[in-house]
């Protein structure tokens, strides 16, 4: 006999699946609470969340999102585009699109400040090899 509260196949409690993608229990609760995901994780008779594969991709594309930068505003839009369904693969499209180009320009700045860094290190390894 098995309980009602026993989770079904592939999937994980909230410290499991906070465990698994770096985070803490409390930013998958934000995740949630904010709109962020793309529907609440299900939950068993007694009211524990339960998160599958796909909550698991999901959630690992909007870590992604804010760590290129894309403001959380944004990211509840793109989530609420992907629940709304089919219909929405245009707006979905130009989102992403417009937050990719602004990827690109941080990416092309920080390889410029990347190229003065390393400009700089070589000239001090210079240096220290002609006083050697």
């Amino acid at each position: 006999m098995t309980s009602t509260d026993e989770r079904p196949a592939a999937s994980l409690t909230i410290a499991e699946a906070a465990q698994r993608l770096g985070l803490s229990t409390h930013a998958l609760r934000y995740y949630e609470t904010e709109g962020l995901l793309v529907g609440p994780p299900p939950r068993t008779t007694t009211g524990r969340r339960r998160y599958g594969e796909d909550d698991l991709r999901w959630i690992v594309m909007v870590q992604r999102l804010r760590a290129t930068g894309m403001p959380v505003r944004e990211i509840r839009e793109y989530a609420a585009l992907v629940r709304a369904g089919e219909g929405t693969e245009r707006q979905r499209l130009a989102l992403l699109t417009a937050h990719r180009q602004r990827v690109l320009a941080q990416l092309e700045e920080v390889t410029a400040h990347l190229g003065a860094i390393t400009a700089k290190i070589e000239g001090y390894e210079q240096r220290v090899a002609a006083s050697a």
